[in-house]
């Protein structure tokens, strides 16, 4: 924060918004630079109005009373300032204009608006979502203490440059758990989550104005792995001892063969399971990360999973179908069984959705747009960004069409 800053008042009259020669009263109050204008709620007559000094020529009633207003107004800006400069508070144009209008009293923090956030937001965020939240606030946090020595920060101090700043903090950020610098889509992830805080607080008129109006986000596309059919089919064919090691990757199939997510899988229960109108067991289900529903007809693989696991033991979940830990401990097995298959790739459970989008779907000739309606997506864009056409793909297809050009 600036220990001195530069300060100046202006009136001015909004002559193209005159009416019966008579237009709009505003004063100009300028801080470093930055410049906000603020209506006094007044009228002016343009023929009387000296734009130099900046106040009513004459020496009429109107004159004289309306250039008392103006420099009481002018003695209480600058009042303003130096009140804030005497409490060592950020002085900023939102700030004076705060105090001038009587509304500084409420000073809404980078806290406050989390908190409001997360009250009534974390009610309808589905899946994940709401620990994707809490991480990046946390980061927030860690963000402030490390680069401003503070616990919190007045949301009229968030501009540009501290976005920017925010930006580059997280790029050389390691967290515990991941051991690396957080990659760039991620950076932008948890600036996404931020700025639609600080939107929510644009809109609740907690600011006059949006520090990330300026703020382009930079996405690098990515290629989503998969296992193709011969990895897939290794995994198939272990013989695994280790009970628990079993049924993850049962799960693994299950959801290479159906493509549902884990939050989805792990909320799966019986009556899912229902009758189709082609007289086959299908699951009847909704996605929870969107709410968008899904009806999946059952293949033979996964169908005779959900027989295996009838009656588990290990099912807590009432009437649920598949016995489940926690997704980042199923991970920690994947990574085992990856190991066992002979597989390189770093085996995650969400890899099996886009095995199902690529592997098992897209290869086989199935219309994306079929796939779009399994996964449950709102877009067809987004089904494009799993289903990658691979090689053996392009090659079968290639083929036909030299077999119908030949």
């Amino acid at each position: 924060m600036r220990s001195t800053s530069t300060f100046s008042i202006l009136f001015w009259i909004y002559s193209s918004r005159s009416k019966n020669n008579q237009a709009p009263l505003y004063v100009r109050i300028t801080v470093n630079g930055k410049i906000l204008n603020i209506s006094l709620k007044r009228k002016a007559d343009i023929h009387l109005w000296n734009a130099d000094r900046q106040r009513a020529t004459g020496t009429s009633a109107f004159s004289r009373e309306l250039n008392h207003y103006l420099n009481q107004a002018q003695s209480k800006l600058f009042l303003c300032y130096q009140e804030i400069q005497g409490e060592n508070k950020p002085i900023t144009v939102t700030a004076i204009k705060s105090r001038y209008l009587g509304t500084h009293k409420t000073h809404y923090t980078v806290k406050d608006i989390i908190e409001y956030h997360n009250s009534i937001a974390f009610d309808i965020l589905r899946g994940n979502t709401p620990n994707l939240y809490l991480t990046s606030q946390k980061y927030i946090f860690l963000f402030l203490k490390k680069e401003f020595q503070k616990t919190d920060m007045d949301l009229s101090e968030l501009d540009y440059s501290f976005i920017l700043r925010f930006e580059s903090f997280l790029r050389k950020l390691k967290p515990k758990h991941y051991q690396k610098q957080i990659g760039n889509n991620a950076v932008m992830k948890h600036i996404q989550r931020l700025r639609k805080m600080v939107t929510l607080a644009y809109h609740l008129e907690w600011l006059d104005r949006d520090p990330f109006s300026k703020f382009r986000q930079k996405l690098t596309k990515t290629n989503r792995e998969f296992l193709t059919a011969k990895e897939l089919q290794a995994v198939e064919d272990l013989e695994l001892a280790n009970s628990r090691l079993s049924t993850i990757r049962d799960l693994f199939l299950f959801s290479s063969y159906t493509g549902f997510s884990y939050c989805d899988l792990a909320l799966l229960k019986k009556k899912h399971v229902k009758m189709g109108l082609d007289g086959n067991l299908w699951i009847i289900t909704e996605r929870q990360k969107n709410g968008n529903s899904v009806k999946m007809p059952l293949l033979p693989k996964p169908l005779a999973l959900i027989r295996k696991y009838d009656n588990h033991q290990d099912i807590f979940s009432e009437n649920g179908l598949f016995p489940v830990i926690s997704n980042q401990k199923t991970n920690s097995y994947l990574k085992e069984i990856a190991t066992f298959a002979g597989i390189t790739k770093n085996l995650t459970f969400h890899m099996a959705r886009h095995t199902f989008a690529t592997t098992v779907t897209l290869t086989n000739g199935m219309p994306i747009e079929t796939i779009s309606k399994l996964l449950g997506h709102s877009k067809l864009s987004t089904t494009q960004i799993y289903a990658k056409v691979i090689e053996e793909k392009v090659s079968g297809d290639m083929q036909l069409l030299k077999e119908r050009l030949g």
